[in-house]
């Protein structure tokens, strides 16, 4: 990812008031760490009382569908896995990580609704498609457009001006776009500057960064190109509509990269509006 100095300042700015858990960060690490094994990374989770309550919650969740109770950390990690559980862990802290950024422009409810929705049909897609990891590509729709919450926060007045823009616009303008023509630079690229300074996985930079530009993602396409159609389905789930007419375009190189097709779409809206509600209470809730 190319780095413009004035996206990486704005998000240098935003350091004290967002941070991750040290919980996540200390499982980042010892997922990196070749040496270290399944008890260190389940000690690392129970030193947070609370995250091990959240994390039992939704291993025991219809969300997973395991066949027997999972009762222990232990247990949690070696049935979820190493990689899945740092995903589970950046997932279950995102929304309260930035709970601490406050904005005017837009409903927090609804910003998380839209990401947990994105989330839903990525998982969905991943599964569909059999090649991609759907718990990787779940983290990388809920956090597709962190950095707006960034950018709403440190650079108000540009913000609502791109937000006017797209209103004003008789040809659908996106919001990328005007961004890009207000601000110099948009809300994917400030989101994969963000996973660039947490150190977050390379496939979460390039599927946050390259939602709306899938040409540019050159290690990680495939999930890439599931996060840009996850992005659209999910406001058709919103919308409760399966007419590709009320939401933004879909890339047709999307389909190619996923080698999935268009009849995949009511299948993936239908059953995304049937898990919100309790991805809602697992994810969002306290």
């Amino acid at each position: 990812m190319e780095t413009n100095t004035d996206i990486v300042k704005l998000v240098q700015g935003v350091g004290g008031l967002v941070t991750l858990p040290d919980v996540f960060i200390r499982i980042n690490q010892l997922v990196e760490d070749p040496n270290s094994n399944i008890a260190d990374i389940a000690r690392a989770v129970s030193q947070d009382p609370s995250f091990t309550v959240r994390l039992l919650r939704v291993a025991n969740s219809p969300f997973y569908g395991f066949s027997s109770t999972i009762e222990t950390v232990a247990k949690a990690v070696s049935v979820i896995g190493t990689s899945q559980i740092r995903n589970l862990a950046l997932s279950m802290s995102v929304a309260r990580t930035f709970a601490g950024l406050p904005n005017n422009l837009v409903s927090m409810d609804n910003f998380w609704r839209h990401s947990l929705y994105c989330a839903l049909t990525a998982r969905i897609l991943a599964r569909q498609a059999r090649k991609c990891d759907p718990e990787a590509v779940f983290t990388a729709g809920l956090l597709h457009d962190i950095g707006e919450l960034i950018i709403f926060n440190r650079l108000p007045e540009q913000a609502k001006e791109a937000l006017l823009l797209v209103l004003d616009q008789m040809d659908d303008l996106p919001v990328y776009q005007a961004e890009r023509q207000v601000i110099g630079f948009d809300h994917a690229q400030v989101g994969g500057e963000l996973a660039r300074q947490w150190n977050l996985p390379p496939l979460l930079e390039e599927c946050i960064a390259y939602h709306h530009s899938i040409g540019e993602a050159k290690r990680h396409p495939r999930e890439t190109a599931l996060v840009h159609l996850a992005n659209i389905l999910a406001q058709m789930a919103e919308l409760d509509t399966l007419n590709s007419d009320d939401v933004s375009p879909i890339d047709p190189h999307a389909w190619e990269l996923t080698g999935l097709d268009e009849a995949v779409i009511e299948l993936v809206v239908r059953e995304a509006q049937e898990e919100i509600v309790e991805a809602e209470k697992l994810f969002l809730g306290n």
